[in-house]
């Protein structure tokens, strides 16, 4: 999964959501499930991950039945593990960018320490382009901080 630009789009439905959310904490609860549910049916089960975590943890919320109220929790718990992979696919080139700007302030210490942490995420990087890209940067950084 890729973490994307948010869109006009994407405000469009948190908002909606908002405004659900507020209609539940209001009393209306009947009234938000039924836009949770519209919102849920718009986005799709294979729609953007963190509207799909959102929507399934205020639904549940919603739910008479315990049992429906677990497969909503469930729903939100599979899309939120989605979302933390898409965000520590970051996390080498988080490092990489840290120890750059360690490196550049005179800080080889900490460069080196951000530089591991860089390293030890991007084992994690697919064997694509950008994996390939970051684990030179990694590796053209460390020769920098050798000099």
């Amino acid at each position: 999964m890729e973490l994307q630009e948010p869109d006009a789009g994407g405000i469009a439905v948190r908002t909606r959501i908002g405004q659900a959310v507020l209609l539940h904490h209001g009393g209306d609860r009947e009234e938000a499930r039924g836009r949770f549910l519209g919102l849920w049916e718009e986005i799709g089960a294979d729609g953007d991950a963190f509207h799909r975590c959102a929507l399934a943890h205020y639904l549940a919320d919603t739910q008479d039945d315990p049992a429906d109220e677990l497969a909503w929790d469930l729903r939100a718990l599979s899309a939120a593990e989605e979302l933390m992979e898409a965000v520590r696919s970051l996390y080498p080139s988080l490092h990489l960018n840290i120890a750059a700007d360690y490196a550049k302030l005179g800080c080889p210490e900490a460069a080196r320490s951000h530089l591991g942490r860089a390293r030890t995420a991007a084992e994690g990087l697919p064997d694509d382009g950008h994996g390939a890209r970051v684990r030179e940067a990694i590796r053209e950084l460390e020769a920098g901080l050798e000099r």
